[in-house]
């Protein structure tokens, strides 16, 4: 993969920065995250190209645990080893932890009234909007994959079908297929010999 020049691929300033940073895209994310920590770690701070993005974020969505987190967790250990992970994690996870406690407390009171129902509907229907976009958005950067793009779009093709048409459980479709992609991209990658 290629990199940036410096000037063009900037970095956390601090542990600060980091903190800071996360805890704003954190309060950014309502619903679907995908296309608030593409949008700013991508295209307003730079601190990853699409590639990267998309490669981190592949990652990121195989390990347990919510994506966005262990996306949070990758760059700030790639950054500034495991402190930044730490700082990272708690700048993801301080704020918006308060404001949800905040939130319940004052659900509980309203969640009877229906327009409490509704609003929730409505940010559902906006999430995915957002996730929808966001991959749209992402598309152009498939074609540099190792796989090509018309085998990354019939992985995407198969996918949703098994998940949404056919009701797989999430978790056989990501070993059978994405175990499969991994196969398929390690062997695209591996030198061939001569």
């Amino acid at each position: 993969m290629s990199s940036l020049p410096a000037e063009d691929h900037p970095q956390p300033k601090s542990l600060t920065d980091l903190f800071v940073s996360f805890t704003l895209l954190a309060l950014q994310g309502f619903g679907g995250v995908l296309a608030i920590v593409q949008r700013e770690l991508v295209e307003k701070k730079r601190w990853m190209t699409r590639e990267e993005f998309i490669e981190d974020w592949a990652v990121a969505q195989i390990m347990p645990g919510p994506n966005v987190i262990n996306l949070s967790l990758m760059i700030g250990s790639r950054y500034f080893g495991l402190k930044g992970a730490m700082v990272a994690l708690a700048g993801m996870l301080t704020v918006p932890l308060v404001l949800v406690l905040l939130l319940g407390v004052f659900y509980a009171h309203f969640a009877s009234h229906p327009g409490a129902a509704g609003a929730l509907r409505g940010m559902g229907a906006v999430a995915a909007g957002l996730i929808a976009a966001t991959g749209l958005k992402l598309f152009a950067a498939l074609k540099s994959n190792v796989l090509g793009i018309r085998t990354c779009v019939a992985f995407g093709a198969a996918c949703f079908v098994a998940i949404a048409l056919l009701r797989w459980p999430l978790a056989y479709v990501l070993l059978g297929l994405g175990g499969l992609a991994c196969v398929m991209a390690y062997r695209g990658l591996r030198p061939t010999a001569r």
